[in-house]
């Protein structure tokens, strides 16, 4: 199979993360969770107490990270995803870490990316793009399962808050702000399980690479 790369848009809980990995080890690419990248630069922020704000110093913290060094069990934290989304929001970050994310699309065999703006903005060349989403009630619902299963406990009105709060920062902001693109195929997963999805996504994809081939 030739250089294949997957683009995946979506609200936070949509599912984005556990099809990324599943699409990725089914056709053989490479894997880049682009959230973690900005939880990365905020939590360099936090560890020095800097403001989320100091756009020069979240920049820095930006150019200085390296993708293949991300402890996802560190910035899984929900504190951490709450500042990355403030973090998300600096043009300079964004500037920085798109140049980032673009170099590793292009390393070989291919890759899966999933974020907020890989469609529209980091790779809009991408061969397939997938736009998930899933009603917000939904997705709180989702991460309050995952707490408990960890042994947690949260309130589920309160996470839903916050998933709200952070699909309007992300859906309102200016730069890259949170959008389907218009050649992206929508995955609405309020109804459906992993399975189901990830089914539906490689269906997707074997599709496009046949036209592609026939082209």
């Amino acid at each position: 199979m030739p250089d294949l790369l997957i683009a995946i848009d979506g609200p936070a809980g949509a599912g984005k993360g556990t099809l990324a990995r599943r699409l990725a080890d089914h056709f053989h690419l490479n894997l880049l969770d682009t959230g973690l990248s900005y939880r990365a630069v905020a939590h360099r922020m936090l560890t020095y107490g800097l403001p989320l704000d100091n756009a020069s110093a979240a920049e820095t913290a930006a150019r200085q990270l390296d993708l293949g060094a991300m402890d996802r069990e560190v910035l899984s934290a929900h504190a951490i995803g709450e500042a990355a989304s403030q973090v998300a929001v600096i043009p300079a970050v964004r500037r920085v870490l798109v140049d980032k994310q673009r170099e590793f699309a292009r390393t070989p065999p291919g890759a899966v990316l999933d974020g907020r703006d890989i469609g529209t903005v980091v790779c809009p060349y991408a061969d397939v793009k997938l736009y998930l989403t899933a009603s917000a009630e939904v997705r709180a619902r989702r991460r309050l399962a995952e707490i408990e299963a960890r042994g947690g406990t949260a309130d589920f009105e309160r996470i839903l808050a916050d998933i709200e709060r952070r699909d309007a920062r992300d859906m309102g902001r200016a730069d890259s702000p949170l959008l389907p693109a218009p050649d992206a195929h929508l995955l609405d997963t309020s109804e459906m399980d992993i399975e189901t999805a990830f089914q539906a996504a490689v269906t997707l994809v074997e599709t496009s690479m046949a036209a592609r081939s026939e082209d």
